[in-house]
């Protein structure tokens, strides 16, 4: 299992590499669970780690040219991995449409370009699709890895909103289409021994290896115990 860890400066994600990150996951907080960074900010943590670097492009509605754009954007400034968040998408049609734009923008740019779709697992309460509906579209859209993730982020976990069973199932749907699958969204040190059990390929953290709070700063001793952890 990967560890990707979401970083949103270069002292962060230097700090995120220092501690043992698998994956380093540009992303801006003060613009949602999935808010997009500027372009000069993943290009320079580009340039100052080793690491797979990772962007989230926006938790998006249902703005397939928008997203298409700024994956290019995301791709274009040296994101390996572009991730793109179904915030306000209501219909399998709709994150079809919205994904398989991203995939062929990204594509046209670079073939080897992995892209990473994300429902919620507070989808509920945010009126979003369901993560169980995410894998067979991303699929056929041509997505790489799909995710779980909170959209809104105020301190409660994947874990409140999800079973164990929907996780387990969602990360089985991701296998049985031949996807990667991550699971992420205010995940605690008490949780991982269950993520563990549920064997997805990657966990995505922020607010934990900052010490809990996301709004404060990557901690490199904090990736560390959990990297520890994950394997």
């Amino acid at each position: 299992m990967k560890l990707l860890v979401s970083p949103m400066n270069v002292q962060e994600a230097m700090a995120a590499e220092k501690g043992g990150a698998d994956i380093i996951d540009v992303k801006n907080p003060g613009e949602g669970s999935l808010g997009a960074n500027f372009p000069w900010v993943i290009a320079e943590i580009k340039s100052n780690v080793s690491k797979p670097l990772s962007a989230t492009i926006g938790d998006f509605d249902y703005k397939p040219g928008t997203a298409s754009l700024a994956a290019l954007g995301a791709a274009v400034a040296g994101a390996n991995y572009i991730k793109v968040g179904l915030y306000d998408i209501h219909t399998i049609e709709q994150a079809y449409d919205l994904l398989s734009a991203v995939v062929r923008s990204v594509r046209a740019f670079d073939a080897e370009k992995t892209v990473v779709a994300s429902a919620y697992s507070d989808y509920s309460r945010i009126g979003s699709l369901s993560p169980l509906n995410l894998p067979p579209v991303a699929k056929k859209a041509g997505c790489d890895v799909v995710m779980v993730d909170t959209g809104i982020k105020d301190g409660r976990s994947t874990f409140e909103f999800m079973s164990r069973e929907e996780l387990q199932g969602f990360v089985s749907l991701a296998h049985e289409n031949r996807l990667a699958c991550a699971l992420a969204g205010s995940i605690k040190f008490e949780d991982v021994p269950a993520i563990k059990s549920l064997a997805p390929d990657i966990i995505g953290v922020r607010g934990l290896v900052c010490g809990g709070d996301r709004s404060g700063s990557i901690r490199p001793e904090l990736v560390a115990k959990l990297k520890a952890m994950i394997n």
